[in-house]
């Protein structure tokens, strides 16, 4: 209002005036289209930006496929934080992050959460993992049944010298609730993999909030006893238990062979999830996620590559 102002105080010819209101109407032009290529170079870096949230026992896997991704797609910024399934699922399910990482399937009451805000989770089995028990190199036991570590588990068996080992009481480890992986030990170890069984961790558990937790204290407690996946544990400071199905099975040590195979009976898929059928950049990262590069790397790090014989 103060240009139209000025304009009509001091009114210059007609030409000039024409002359003059052309420049400022291109002027404005300029400015709007330049206002509107910023807008649009904005959207397009953020429909480039991929988050990624959830599973601590994917995190590791997850980092590694974002730093690799750099390299083959330099436009693309893939930020990977952790916090456990549960925790990316809950962001998936509020519409925060395009990718949800977990090592256990969404349950039913997530899924229709889910539905609710308008979000149809889809499922991504990305890797395989094998769920290693594990203690500390000084404890004698090297075998143990599936029936056996729910007994430890839920209390029932307190002292190592009940399953071969010294005189000395359990240490319970566990991973916290929020995690996959305790989800899945309490389904498939503690419970058994049966539906009706509704055995819970006995009270003198240890909820550790990540892996590193629970190796440090395996590490410094010979009487304690934990589970981590494959990719996490080193053989070189911790024990790693075969395990049988049953007591008519045979014990099996974990690894990528017997996990793929089927052969170790605590072998797990990895899951992404997604907000619908993934489009766009997250499409083309999946895409080479479950290519030859991508399992490559699942590999590298000690999980089971979807491409394992």
């Amino acid at each position: 209002m103060m240009h139209l102002k000025c304009l009509h105080r001091k009114r210059p010819g007609n030409r000039a005036f024409l002359l003059f209101i052309g420049g400022v109407l291109l002027l404005l032009a300029g400015c709007g289209q330049s206002g509107g290529g910023t807008a649009v170079a904005a959207a397009e870096t953020e429909q480039r930006a991929i988050q990624n949230k959830g599973s601590d026992t994917l995190v590791n896997v997850a980092l590694a496929w974002a730093e690799a991704y750099r390299v083959v797609d330099p436009t693309v910024s893939i930020a990977v934080t952790g916090g456990g399934s549960g925790t990316g699922i809950a962001a998936l399910i509020n519409g925060t992050v395009d990718i949800a990482n977990a090592s256990r399937p969404m349950k039913e009451d997530e899924i229709n959460q889910a539905l609710a805000n308008g979000i149809d989770p889809v499922e991504h089995i990305v890797a395989i993992d094998a769920l290693a028990v594990i203690l500390n190199l000084e404890n004698p036991v090297s075998e143990l049944t599936i029936d056996q570590l729910a007994d430890i588990y839920t209390g029932r068996i307190t002292n190592w010298q009940e399953v071969g080992g010294n005189d000395a009481p359990i240490v319970l480890l566990s991973r916290e609730t929020n995690s996959g992986t305790h989800v899945y030990f309490l389904e498939e170890v503690v419970r058994k993999g049966e539906k009706e069984n509704k055995d819970i961790f006995a009270p003198q558990t240890l909820l550790m909030p990540s892996s590193v937790g629970i190796t440090s204290e395996i590490r410094r407690n010979p009487n304690a006893i934990g589970y981590d996946g494959l990719g996490y544990v080193d053989t070189t400071h911790e024990k790693v238990v075969a395990v049988a199905a049953d007591s008519d099975s045979p014990f099996v040590s974990p690894s990528v062979a017997t996990a793929a195979s089927g052969e170790y009976p605590l072998s797990r898929n990895l899951f992404m999830y997604t907000a619908g059928e993934p489009t766009g950049v997250v499409a083309e990262y999946f895409s080479w996620i479950l290519g030859p590069e991508g399992q490559a790397i699942v590999a590298k790090l000690g999980f089971v590559p979807l491409t394992a014989e």
